[in-house]
Formats: C-alpha cells, sequence, structure tokens
C-alpha cells in the first residue's frame, strides 16, 4: 500500500501545492491526509468535481503549476464539459493531474450504482483523451507511474489521469475531525421525521446513509418500504427527483431527505423549486458539515447559510432547527404549509452529528425492485 505522506511528497517533488476536489472512499486516506496537512488556502474541498476541474485550472493560470484534482468515478460526469471544453488541448490546454477513485472495478464487489460506472471508467477516458495508468499499490512502482504521469503532463500541457483501486491506500485517521453541534444523530432525526409525516407522504431520500438508514427505519419499525425512493446514486439530484414527482403528484406530500454536501454539490436546484413553489414539497437537509460516507472530509455546510439561500431562492419558509422538539414543530409547521400558497415549498436544515452506528445495514432489494414498488404505489 501507498502511504499517504509518501505519495503527497511525491507530488510536492513534482510541484504540486495545490489540491482541490470532492472525498471518496476509495482515496478517503490521502484525502484525509490532505485535510490535516495543507493550509486551506491550497486544499480546497470543491461543490462539485467540475467545480474542482475550473479551480484547479484558475489556480494554474495564475502560478504556472500542476494542480491534482481528485474525485471518484461517479463524479467524473461532473467533470466532463470542463475537461473538455476548459482544460483540453484543443480548447485552453491545461495541464492537471487527475486522481479518480475506481469504484465499480470489474471483478471487485461494489455497490449496484458504481457497477456501470466502474466498467465505463477507462473508456470514458480513453474517450475524451485523456492518458491515464492504473495506479499501482507498491511505491517503487507509483514513483515511477507518477514520474512519467508527470512527463506527460508536460509534454501535452493538458490533463493525465490515475485511476486508483480499492486498498491502494495505507491507512490513515483524520485528526481535525471537528463536527456541529448536535443533539440528534442523523438516524434519530429521520426516525422523527417518519413519525411526524402525514399518511400521505412519500420519501425521496439521498445517495449514502441516509437511504441506508431510512431502509433500516423500515424495517426495524416493520414498515414497508414502497413509500420511498433510495437515491442510492447521482449525489445532489434527490431534490430534483422529488420535485419531479411532487408536481405529477399533488396528492402526496413529498419529503425529499438530503444531505448538506448533496445540497451543496447542484445548489442551483433549489432556485428551481423555488420558482416552481410546489406545495405538497418539503426539503429537509440533513447538516452534519460533512462528506460522512466517504471519510468525513468537511463540506462547506457549517460556514453558509442554508435556509438563508433557501429563502432567497423562493421557498416559502426555512427553518434550522438543533432538537427534536424543534423538530417536531417544524415537521408540524410544513404539513400545515400547503394550507398557506406563501408558506410553501418548506425547506428544513436539521443539525445532526457525524457518523454512524457501526451494524448500519445496506438495502436488500435492488434499485429496480425500489423503482417498481415506489411506482406502484404512485400509481394508486
Amino acid at each position: 500500500m501507498i502511504r499517504p505522506q509518501f505519495f503527497y511528497e511525491l507530488l510536492q517533488e513534482n510541484g504540486t501545492d495545490f489540491f482541490t476536489g470532492v472525498p471518496d472512499s476509495l482515496l478517503k486516506n490521502f484525502c484525509a491526509y490532505l485535510t490535516d496537512t495543507v493550509d486551506a488556502d491550497h486544499h480546497i474541498i470543491a461543490a462539485n468535481e467540475g467545480c474542482a476541474v475550473g479551480l484547479a485550472s484558475g489556480h494554474y493560470f495564475a502560478t504556472n503549476t500542476i494542480p491534482l484534482v481528485y474525485m471518484q468515478n461517479s463524479g467524473l460526469g461532473n467533470t466532463v464539459n470542463p475537461l473538455l471544453s476548459l482544460a483540453d488541448q484543443d480548447v485552453y490546454s491545461v495541464p492537471l493531474l487527475l486522481m479518480i477513485g475506481w469504484r465499480g472495478e470489474p471483478g471487485v464487489h461494489d455497490e449496484p450504482q458504481h457497477i456501470k460506472q466502474g466498467k465505463v471508467t477507462c473508456a470514458l477516458l480513453d474517450a475524451m483523451e485523456i492518458p491515464y495508468a492504473v495506479l499501482e499499490s507498491d511505491e517503487e512502482k507509483a514513483a515511477i507511474q507518477i514520474a512519467n504521469a508527470y512527463k506527460t503532463i508536460k509534454e501535452r500541457s493538458a490533463p493525465f489521469a490515475l485511476v486508483v483501486r480499492k486498498d491502494c491506500f495505507a491507512p490513515y485517521t483524520l485528526k481535525s475531525n471537528d463536527s456541529v453541534p448536535a443533539e440528534m444523530t442523523r438516524e434519530q432525526a429521520i426516525e422523527q421525521i417518519i413519525a411526524h409525516a402525514p399518511s400521505n407522504a412519500v420519501f425521496v431520500s439521498t445517495t449514502g446513509m441516509a437511504s441506508r438508514e431510512l431502509y433500516e427505519l423500515r424495517e426495524k419499525n416493520r414498515q414497508k418500504h414502497n413509500t420511498d425512493f433510495l437515491t442510492v446514486g447521482s449525489m445532489g439530484h434527490a431534490s430534483q427527483i422529488a420535485l419531479g414527482i411532487a408536481l405529477c403528484k399533488r396528492d402526496k406530500t413529498v419529503i425529499c431527505i438530503d444531505g448538506d454536501g448533496a445540497a451543496i454539490m447542484h445548489l442551483g436546484a433549489l432556485s428551481t423549486i423555488g420558482t416552481q413553489k410546489p406545495k405538497n414539497m418539503v426539503h429537509i437537509v440533513l447538516n452534519n458539515g460533512a462528506h460522512d460516507s466517504v471519510g468525513g472530509q468537511p463540506t462547506a455546510a457549517r460556514n453558509i447559510n442554508l435556509c438563508a439561500i433557501a429563502e432567497a431562492c423562493g421557498y416559502g419558509q426555512a427553518v434550522c432547527v438543533r432538537t427534536q422538539a424543534e423538530l417536531a414543530a417544524a415537521l408540524a409547521n410544513a404539513v400545515a404549509a400547503p394550507d398557506a400558497a406563501d408558506m410553501a415549498p418548506v425547506f428544513i436544515e436539521i443539525l445532526v452529528s457525524k457518523g454512524s452506528r457501526p451494524d448500519l445495514g445496506r438495502p436488500t432489494s435492488s434499485p429496480i425492485e425500489n423503482k417498481k414498488a415506489f411506482m406502484a404505489l404512485l400509481e394508486e
């Protein structure tokens, strides 16, 4: 395995001193080392991977040095536009080192949402004419690959990608593990949301821990799963799925259970919701200030006012809650909001603690089974 410090020092030796991207579970040990080691001016966790390419390009224009952009392969889609219309040799010819976690690598067990992405990761890089290497876990071999990568980047003045397999990096535990003060865990908050939901409610939950916890709570309470659409991938898009349902099914109360990192990833979605003003939609963001499912690196959510953003985007009401009592009151108001046109849609930010219980399971139904059961309910 590659020690994160060793890899970081290799990059520094080659002139890279700026790092940006979106954390990934396969890169979490290296990302954690960056978070602990590199100052805030030289390591920025971006809102999404496309933003990271733009940010890194700006750094190159200002410094003439090669930045590193890291991401999970699921985020590669977010980078296609800036990689092809900004960084490509035929446009601005921006030298970048990309580091891509290879979830869903063929032959390696992974979750359903990663399988297709894993199959096409290298093909996507080929299609974009981005040269790449699958990073070796042996440090001596990796050092040779890094040297070749920088040689290629400088010769082409264009991006080069390192594709990173599972268990490539040696373990490293994040030391700067700040958390938002909170009374509730995320799972406790979701349990409250379920308990206070009206009988006509359907749920759209974001990717990561939230969907897993919603599924487990249904199991615990011996409730059916057909009211829940579990967005196991597509980070940042749960709120738009919920909006699409809310606009077509006015007889349902559509509750979106979002995460802070997911909401920030495509924050512009709030403007569409606020403009459409669905009376039957409640948008809930569980804010623990962290990318919890991929290593716990911080998001920007603890430093911005999500409720003010929601209100500016046209939400009828927006409230931030910290306690179970505050949450119960907010949910009661949210259910009553459709009776007052100027009070919808509703935005609730819930401050929750980081982490999840170690025995948290995963859904046992497939995404297709989840979709079919959910659609059947909507047709009733």
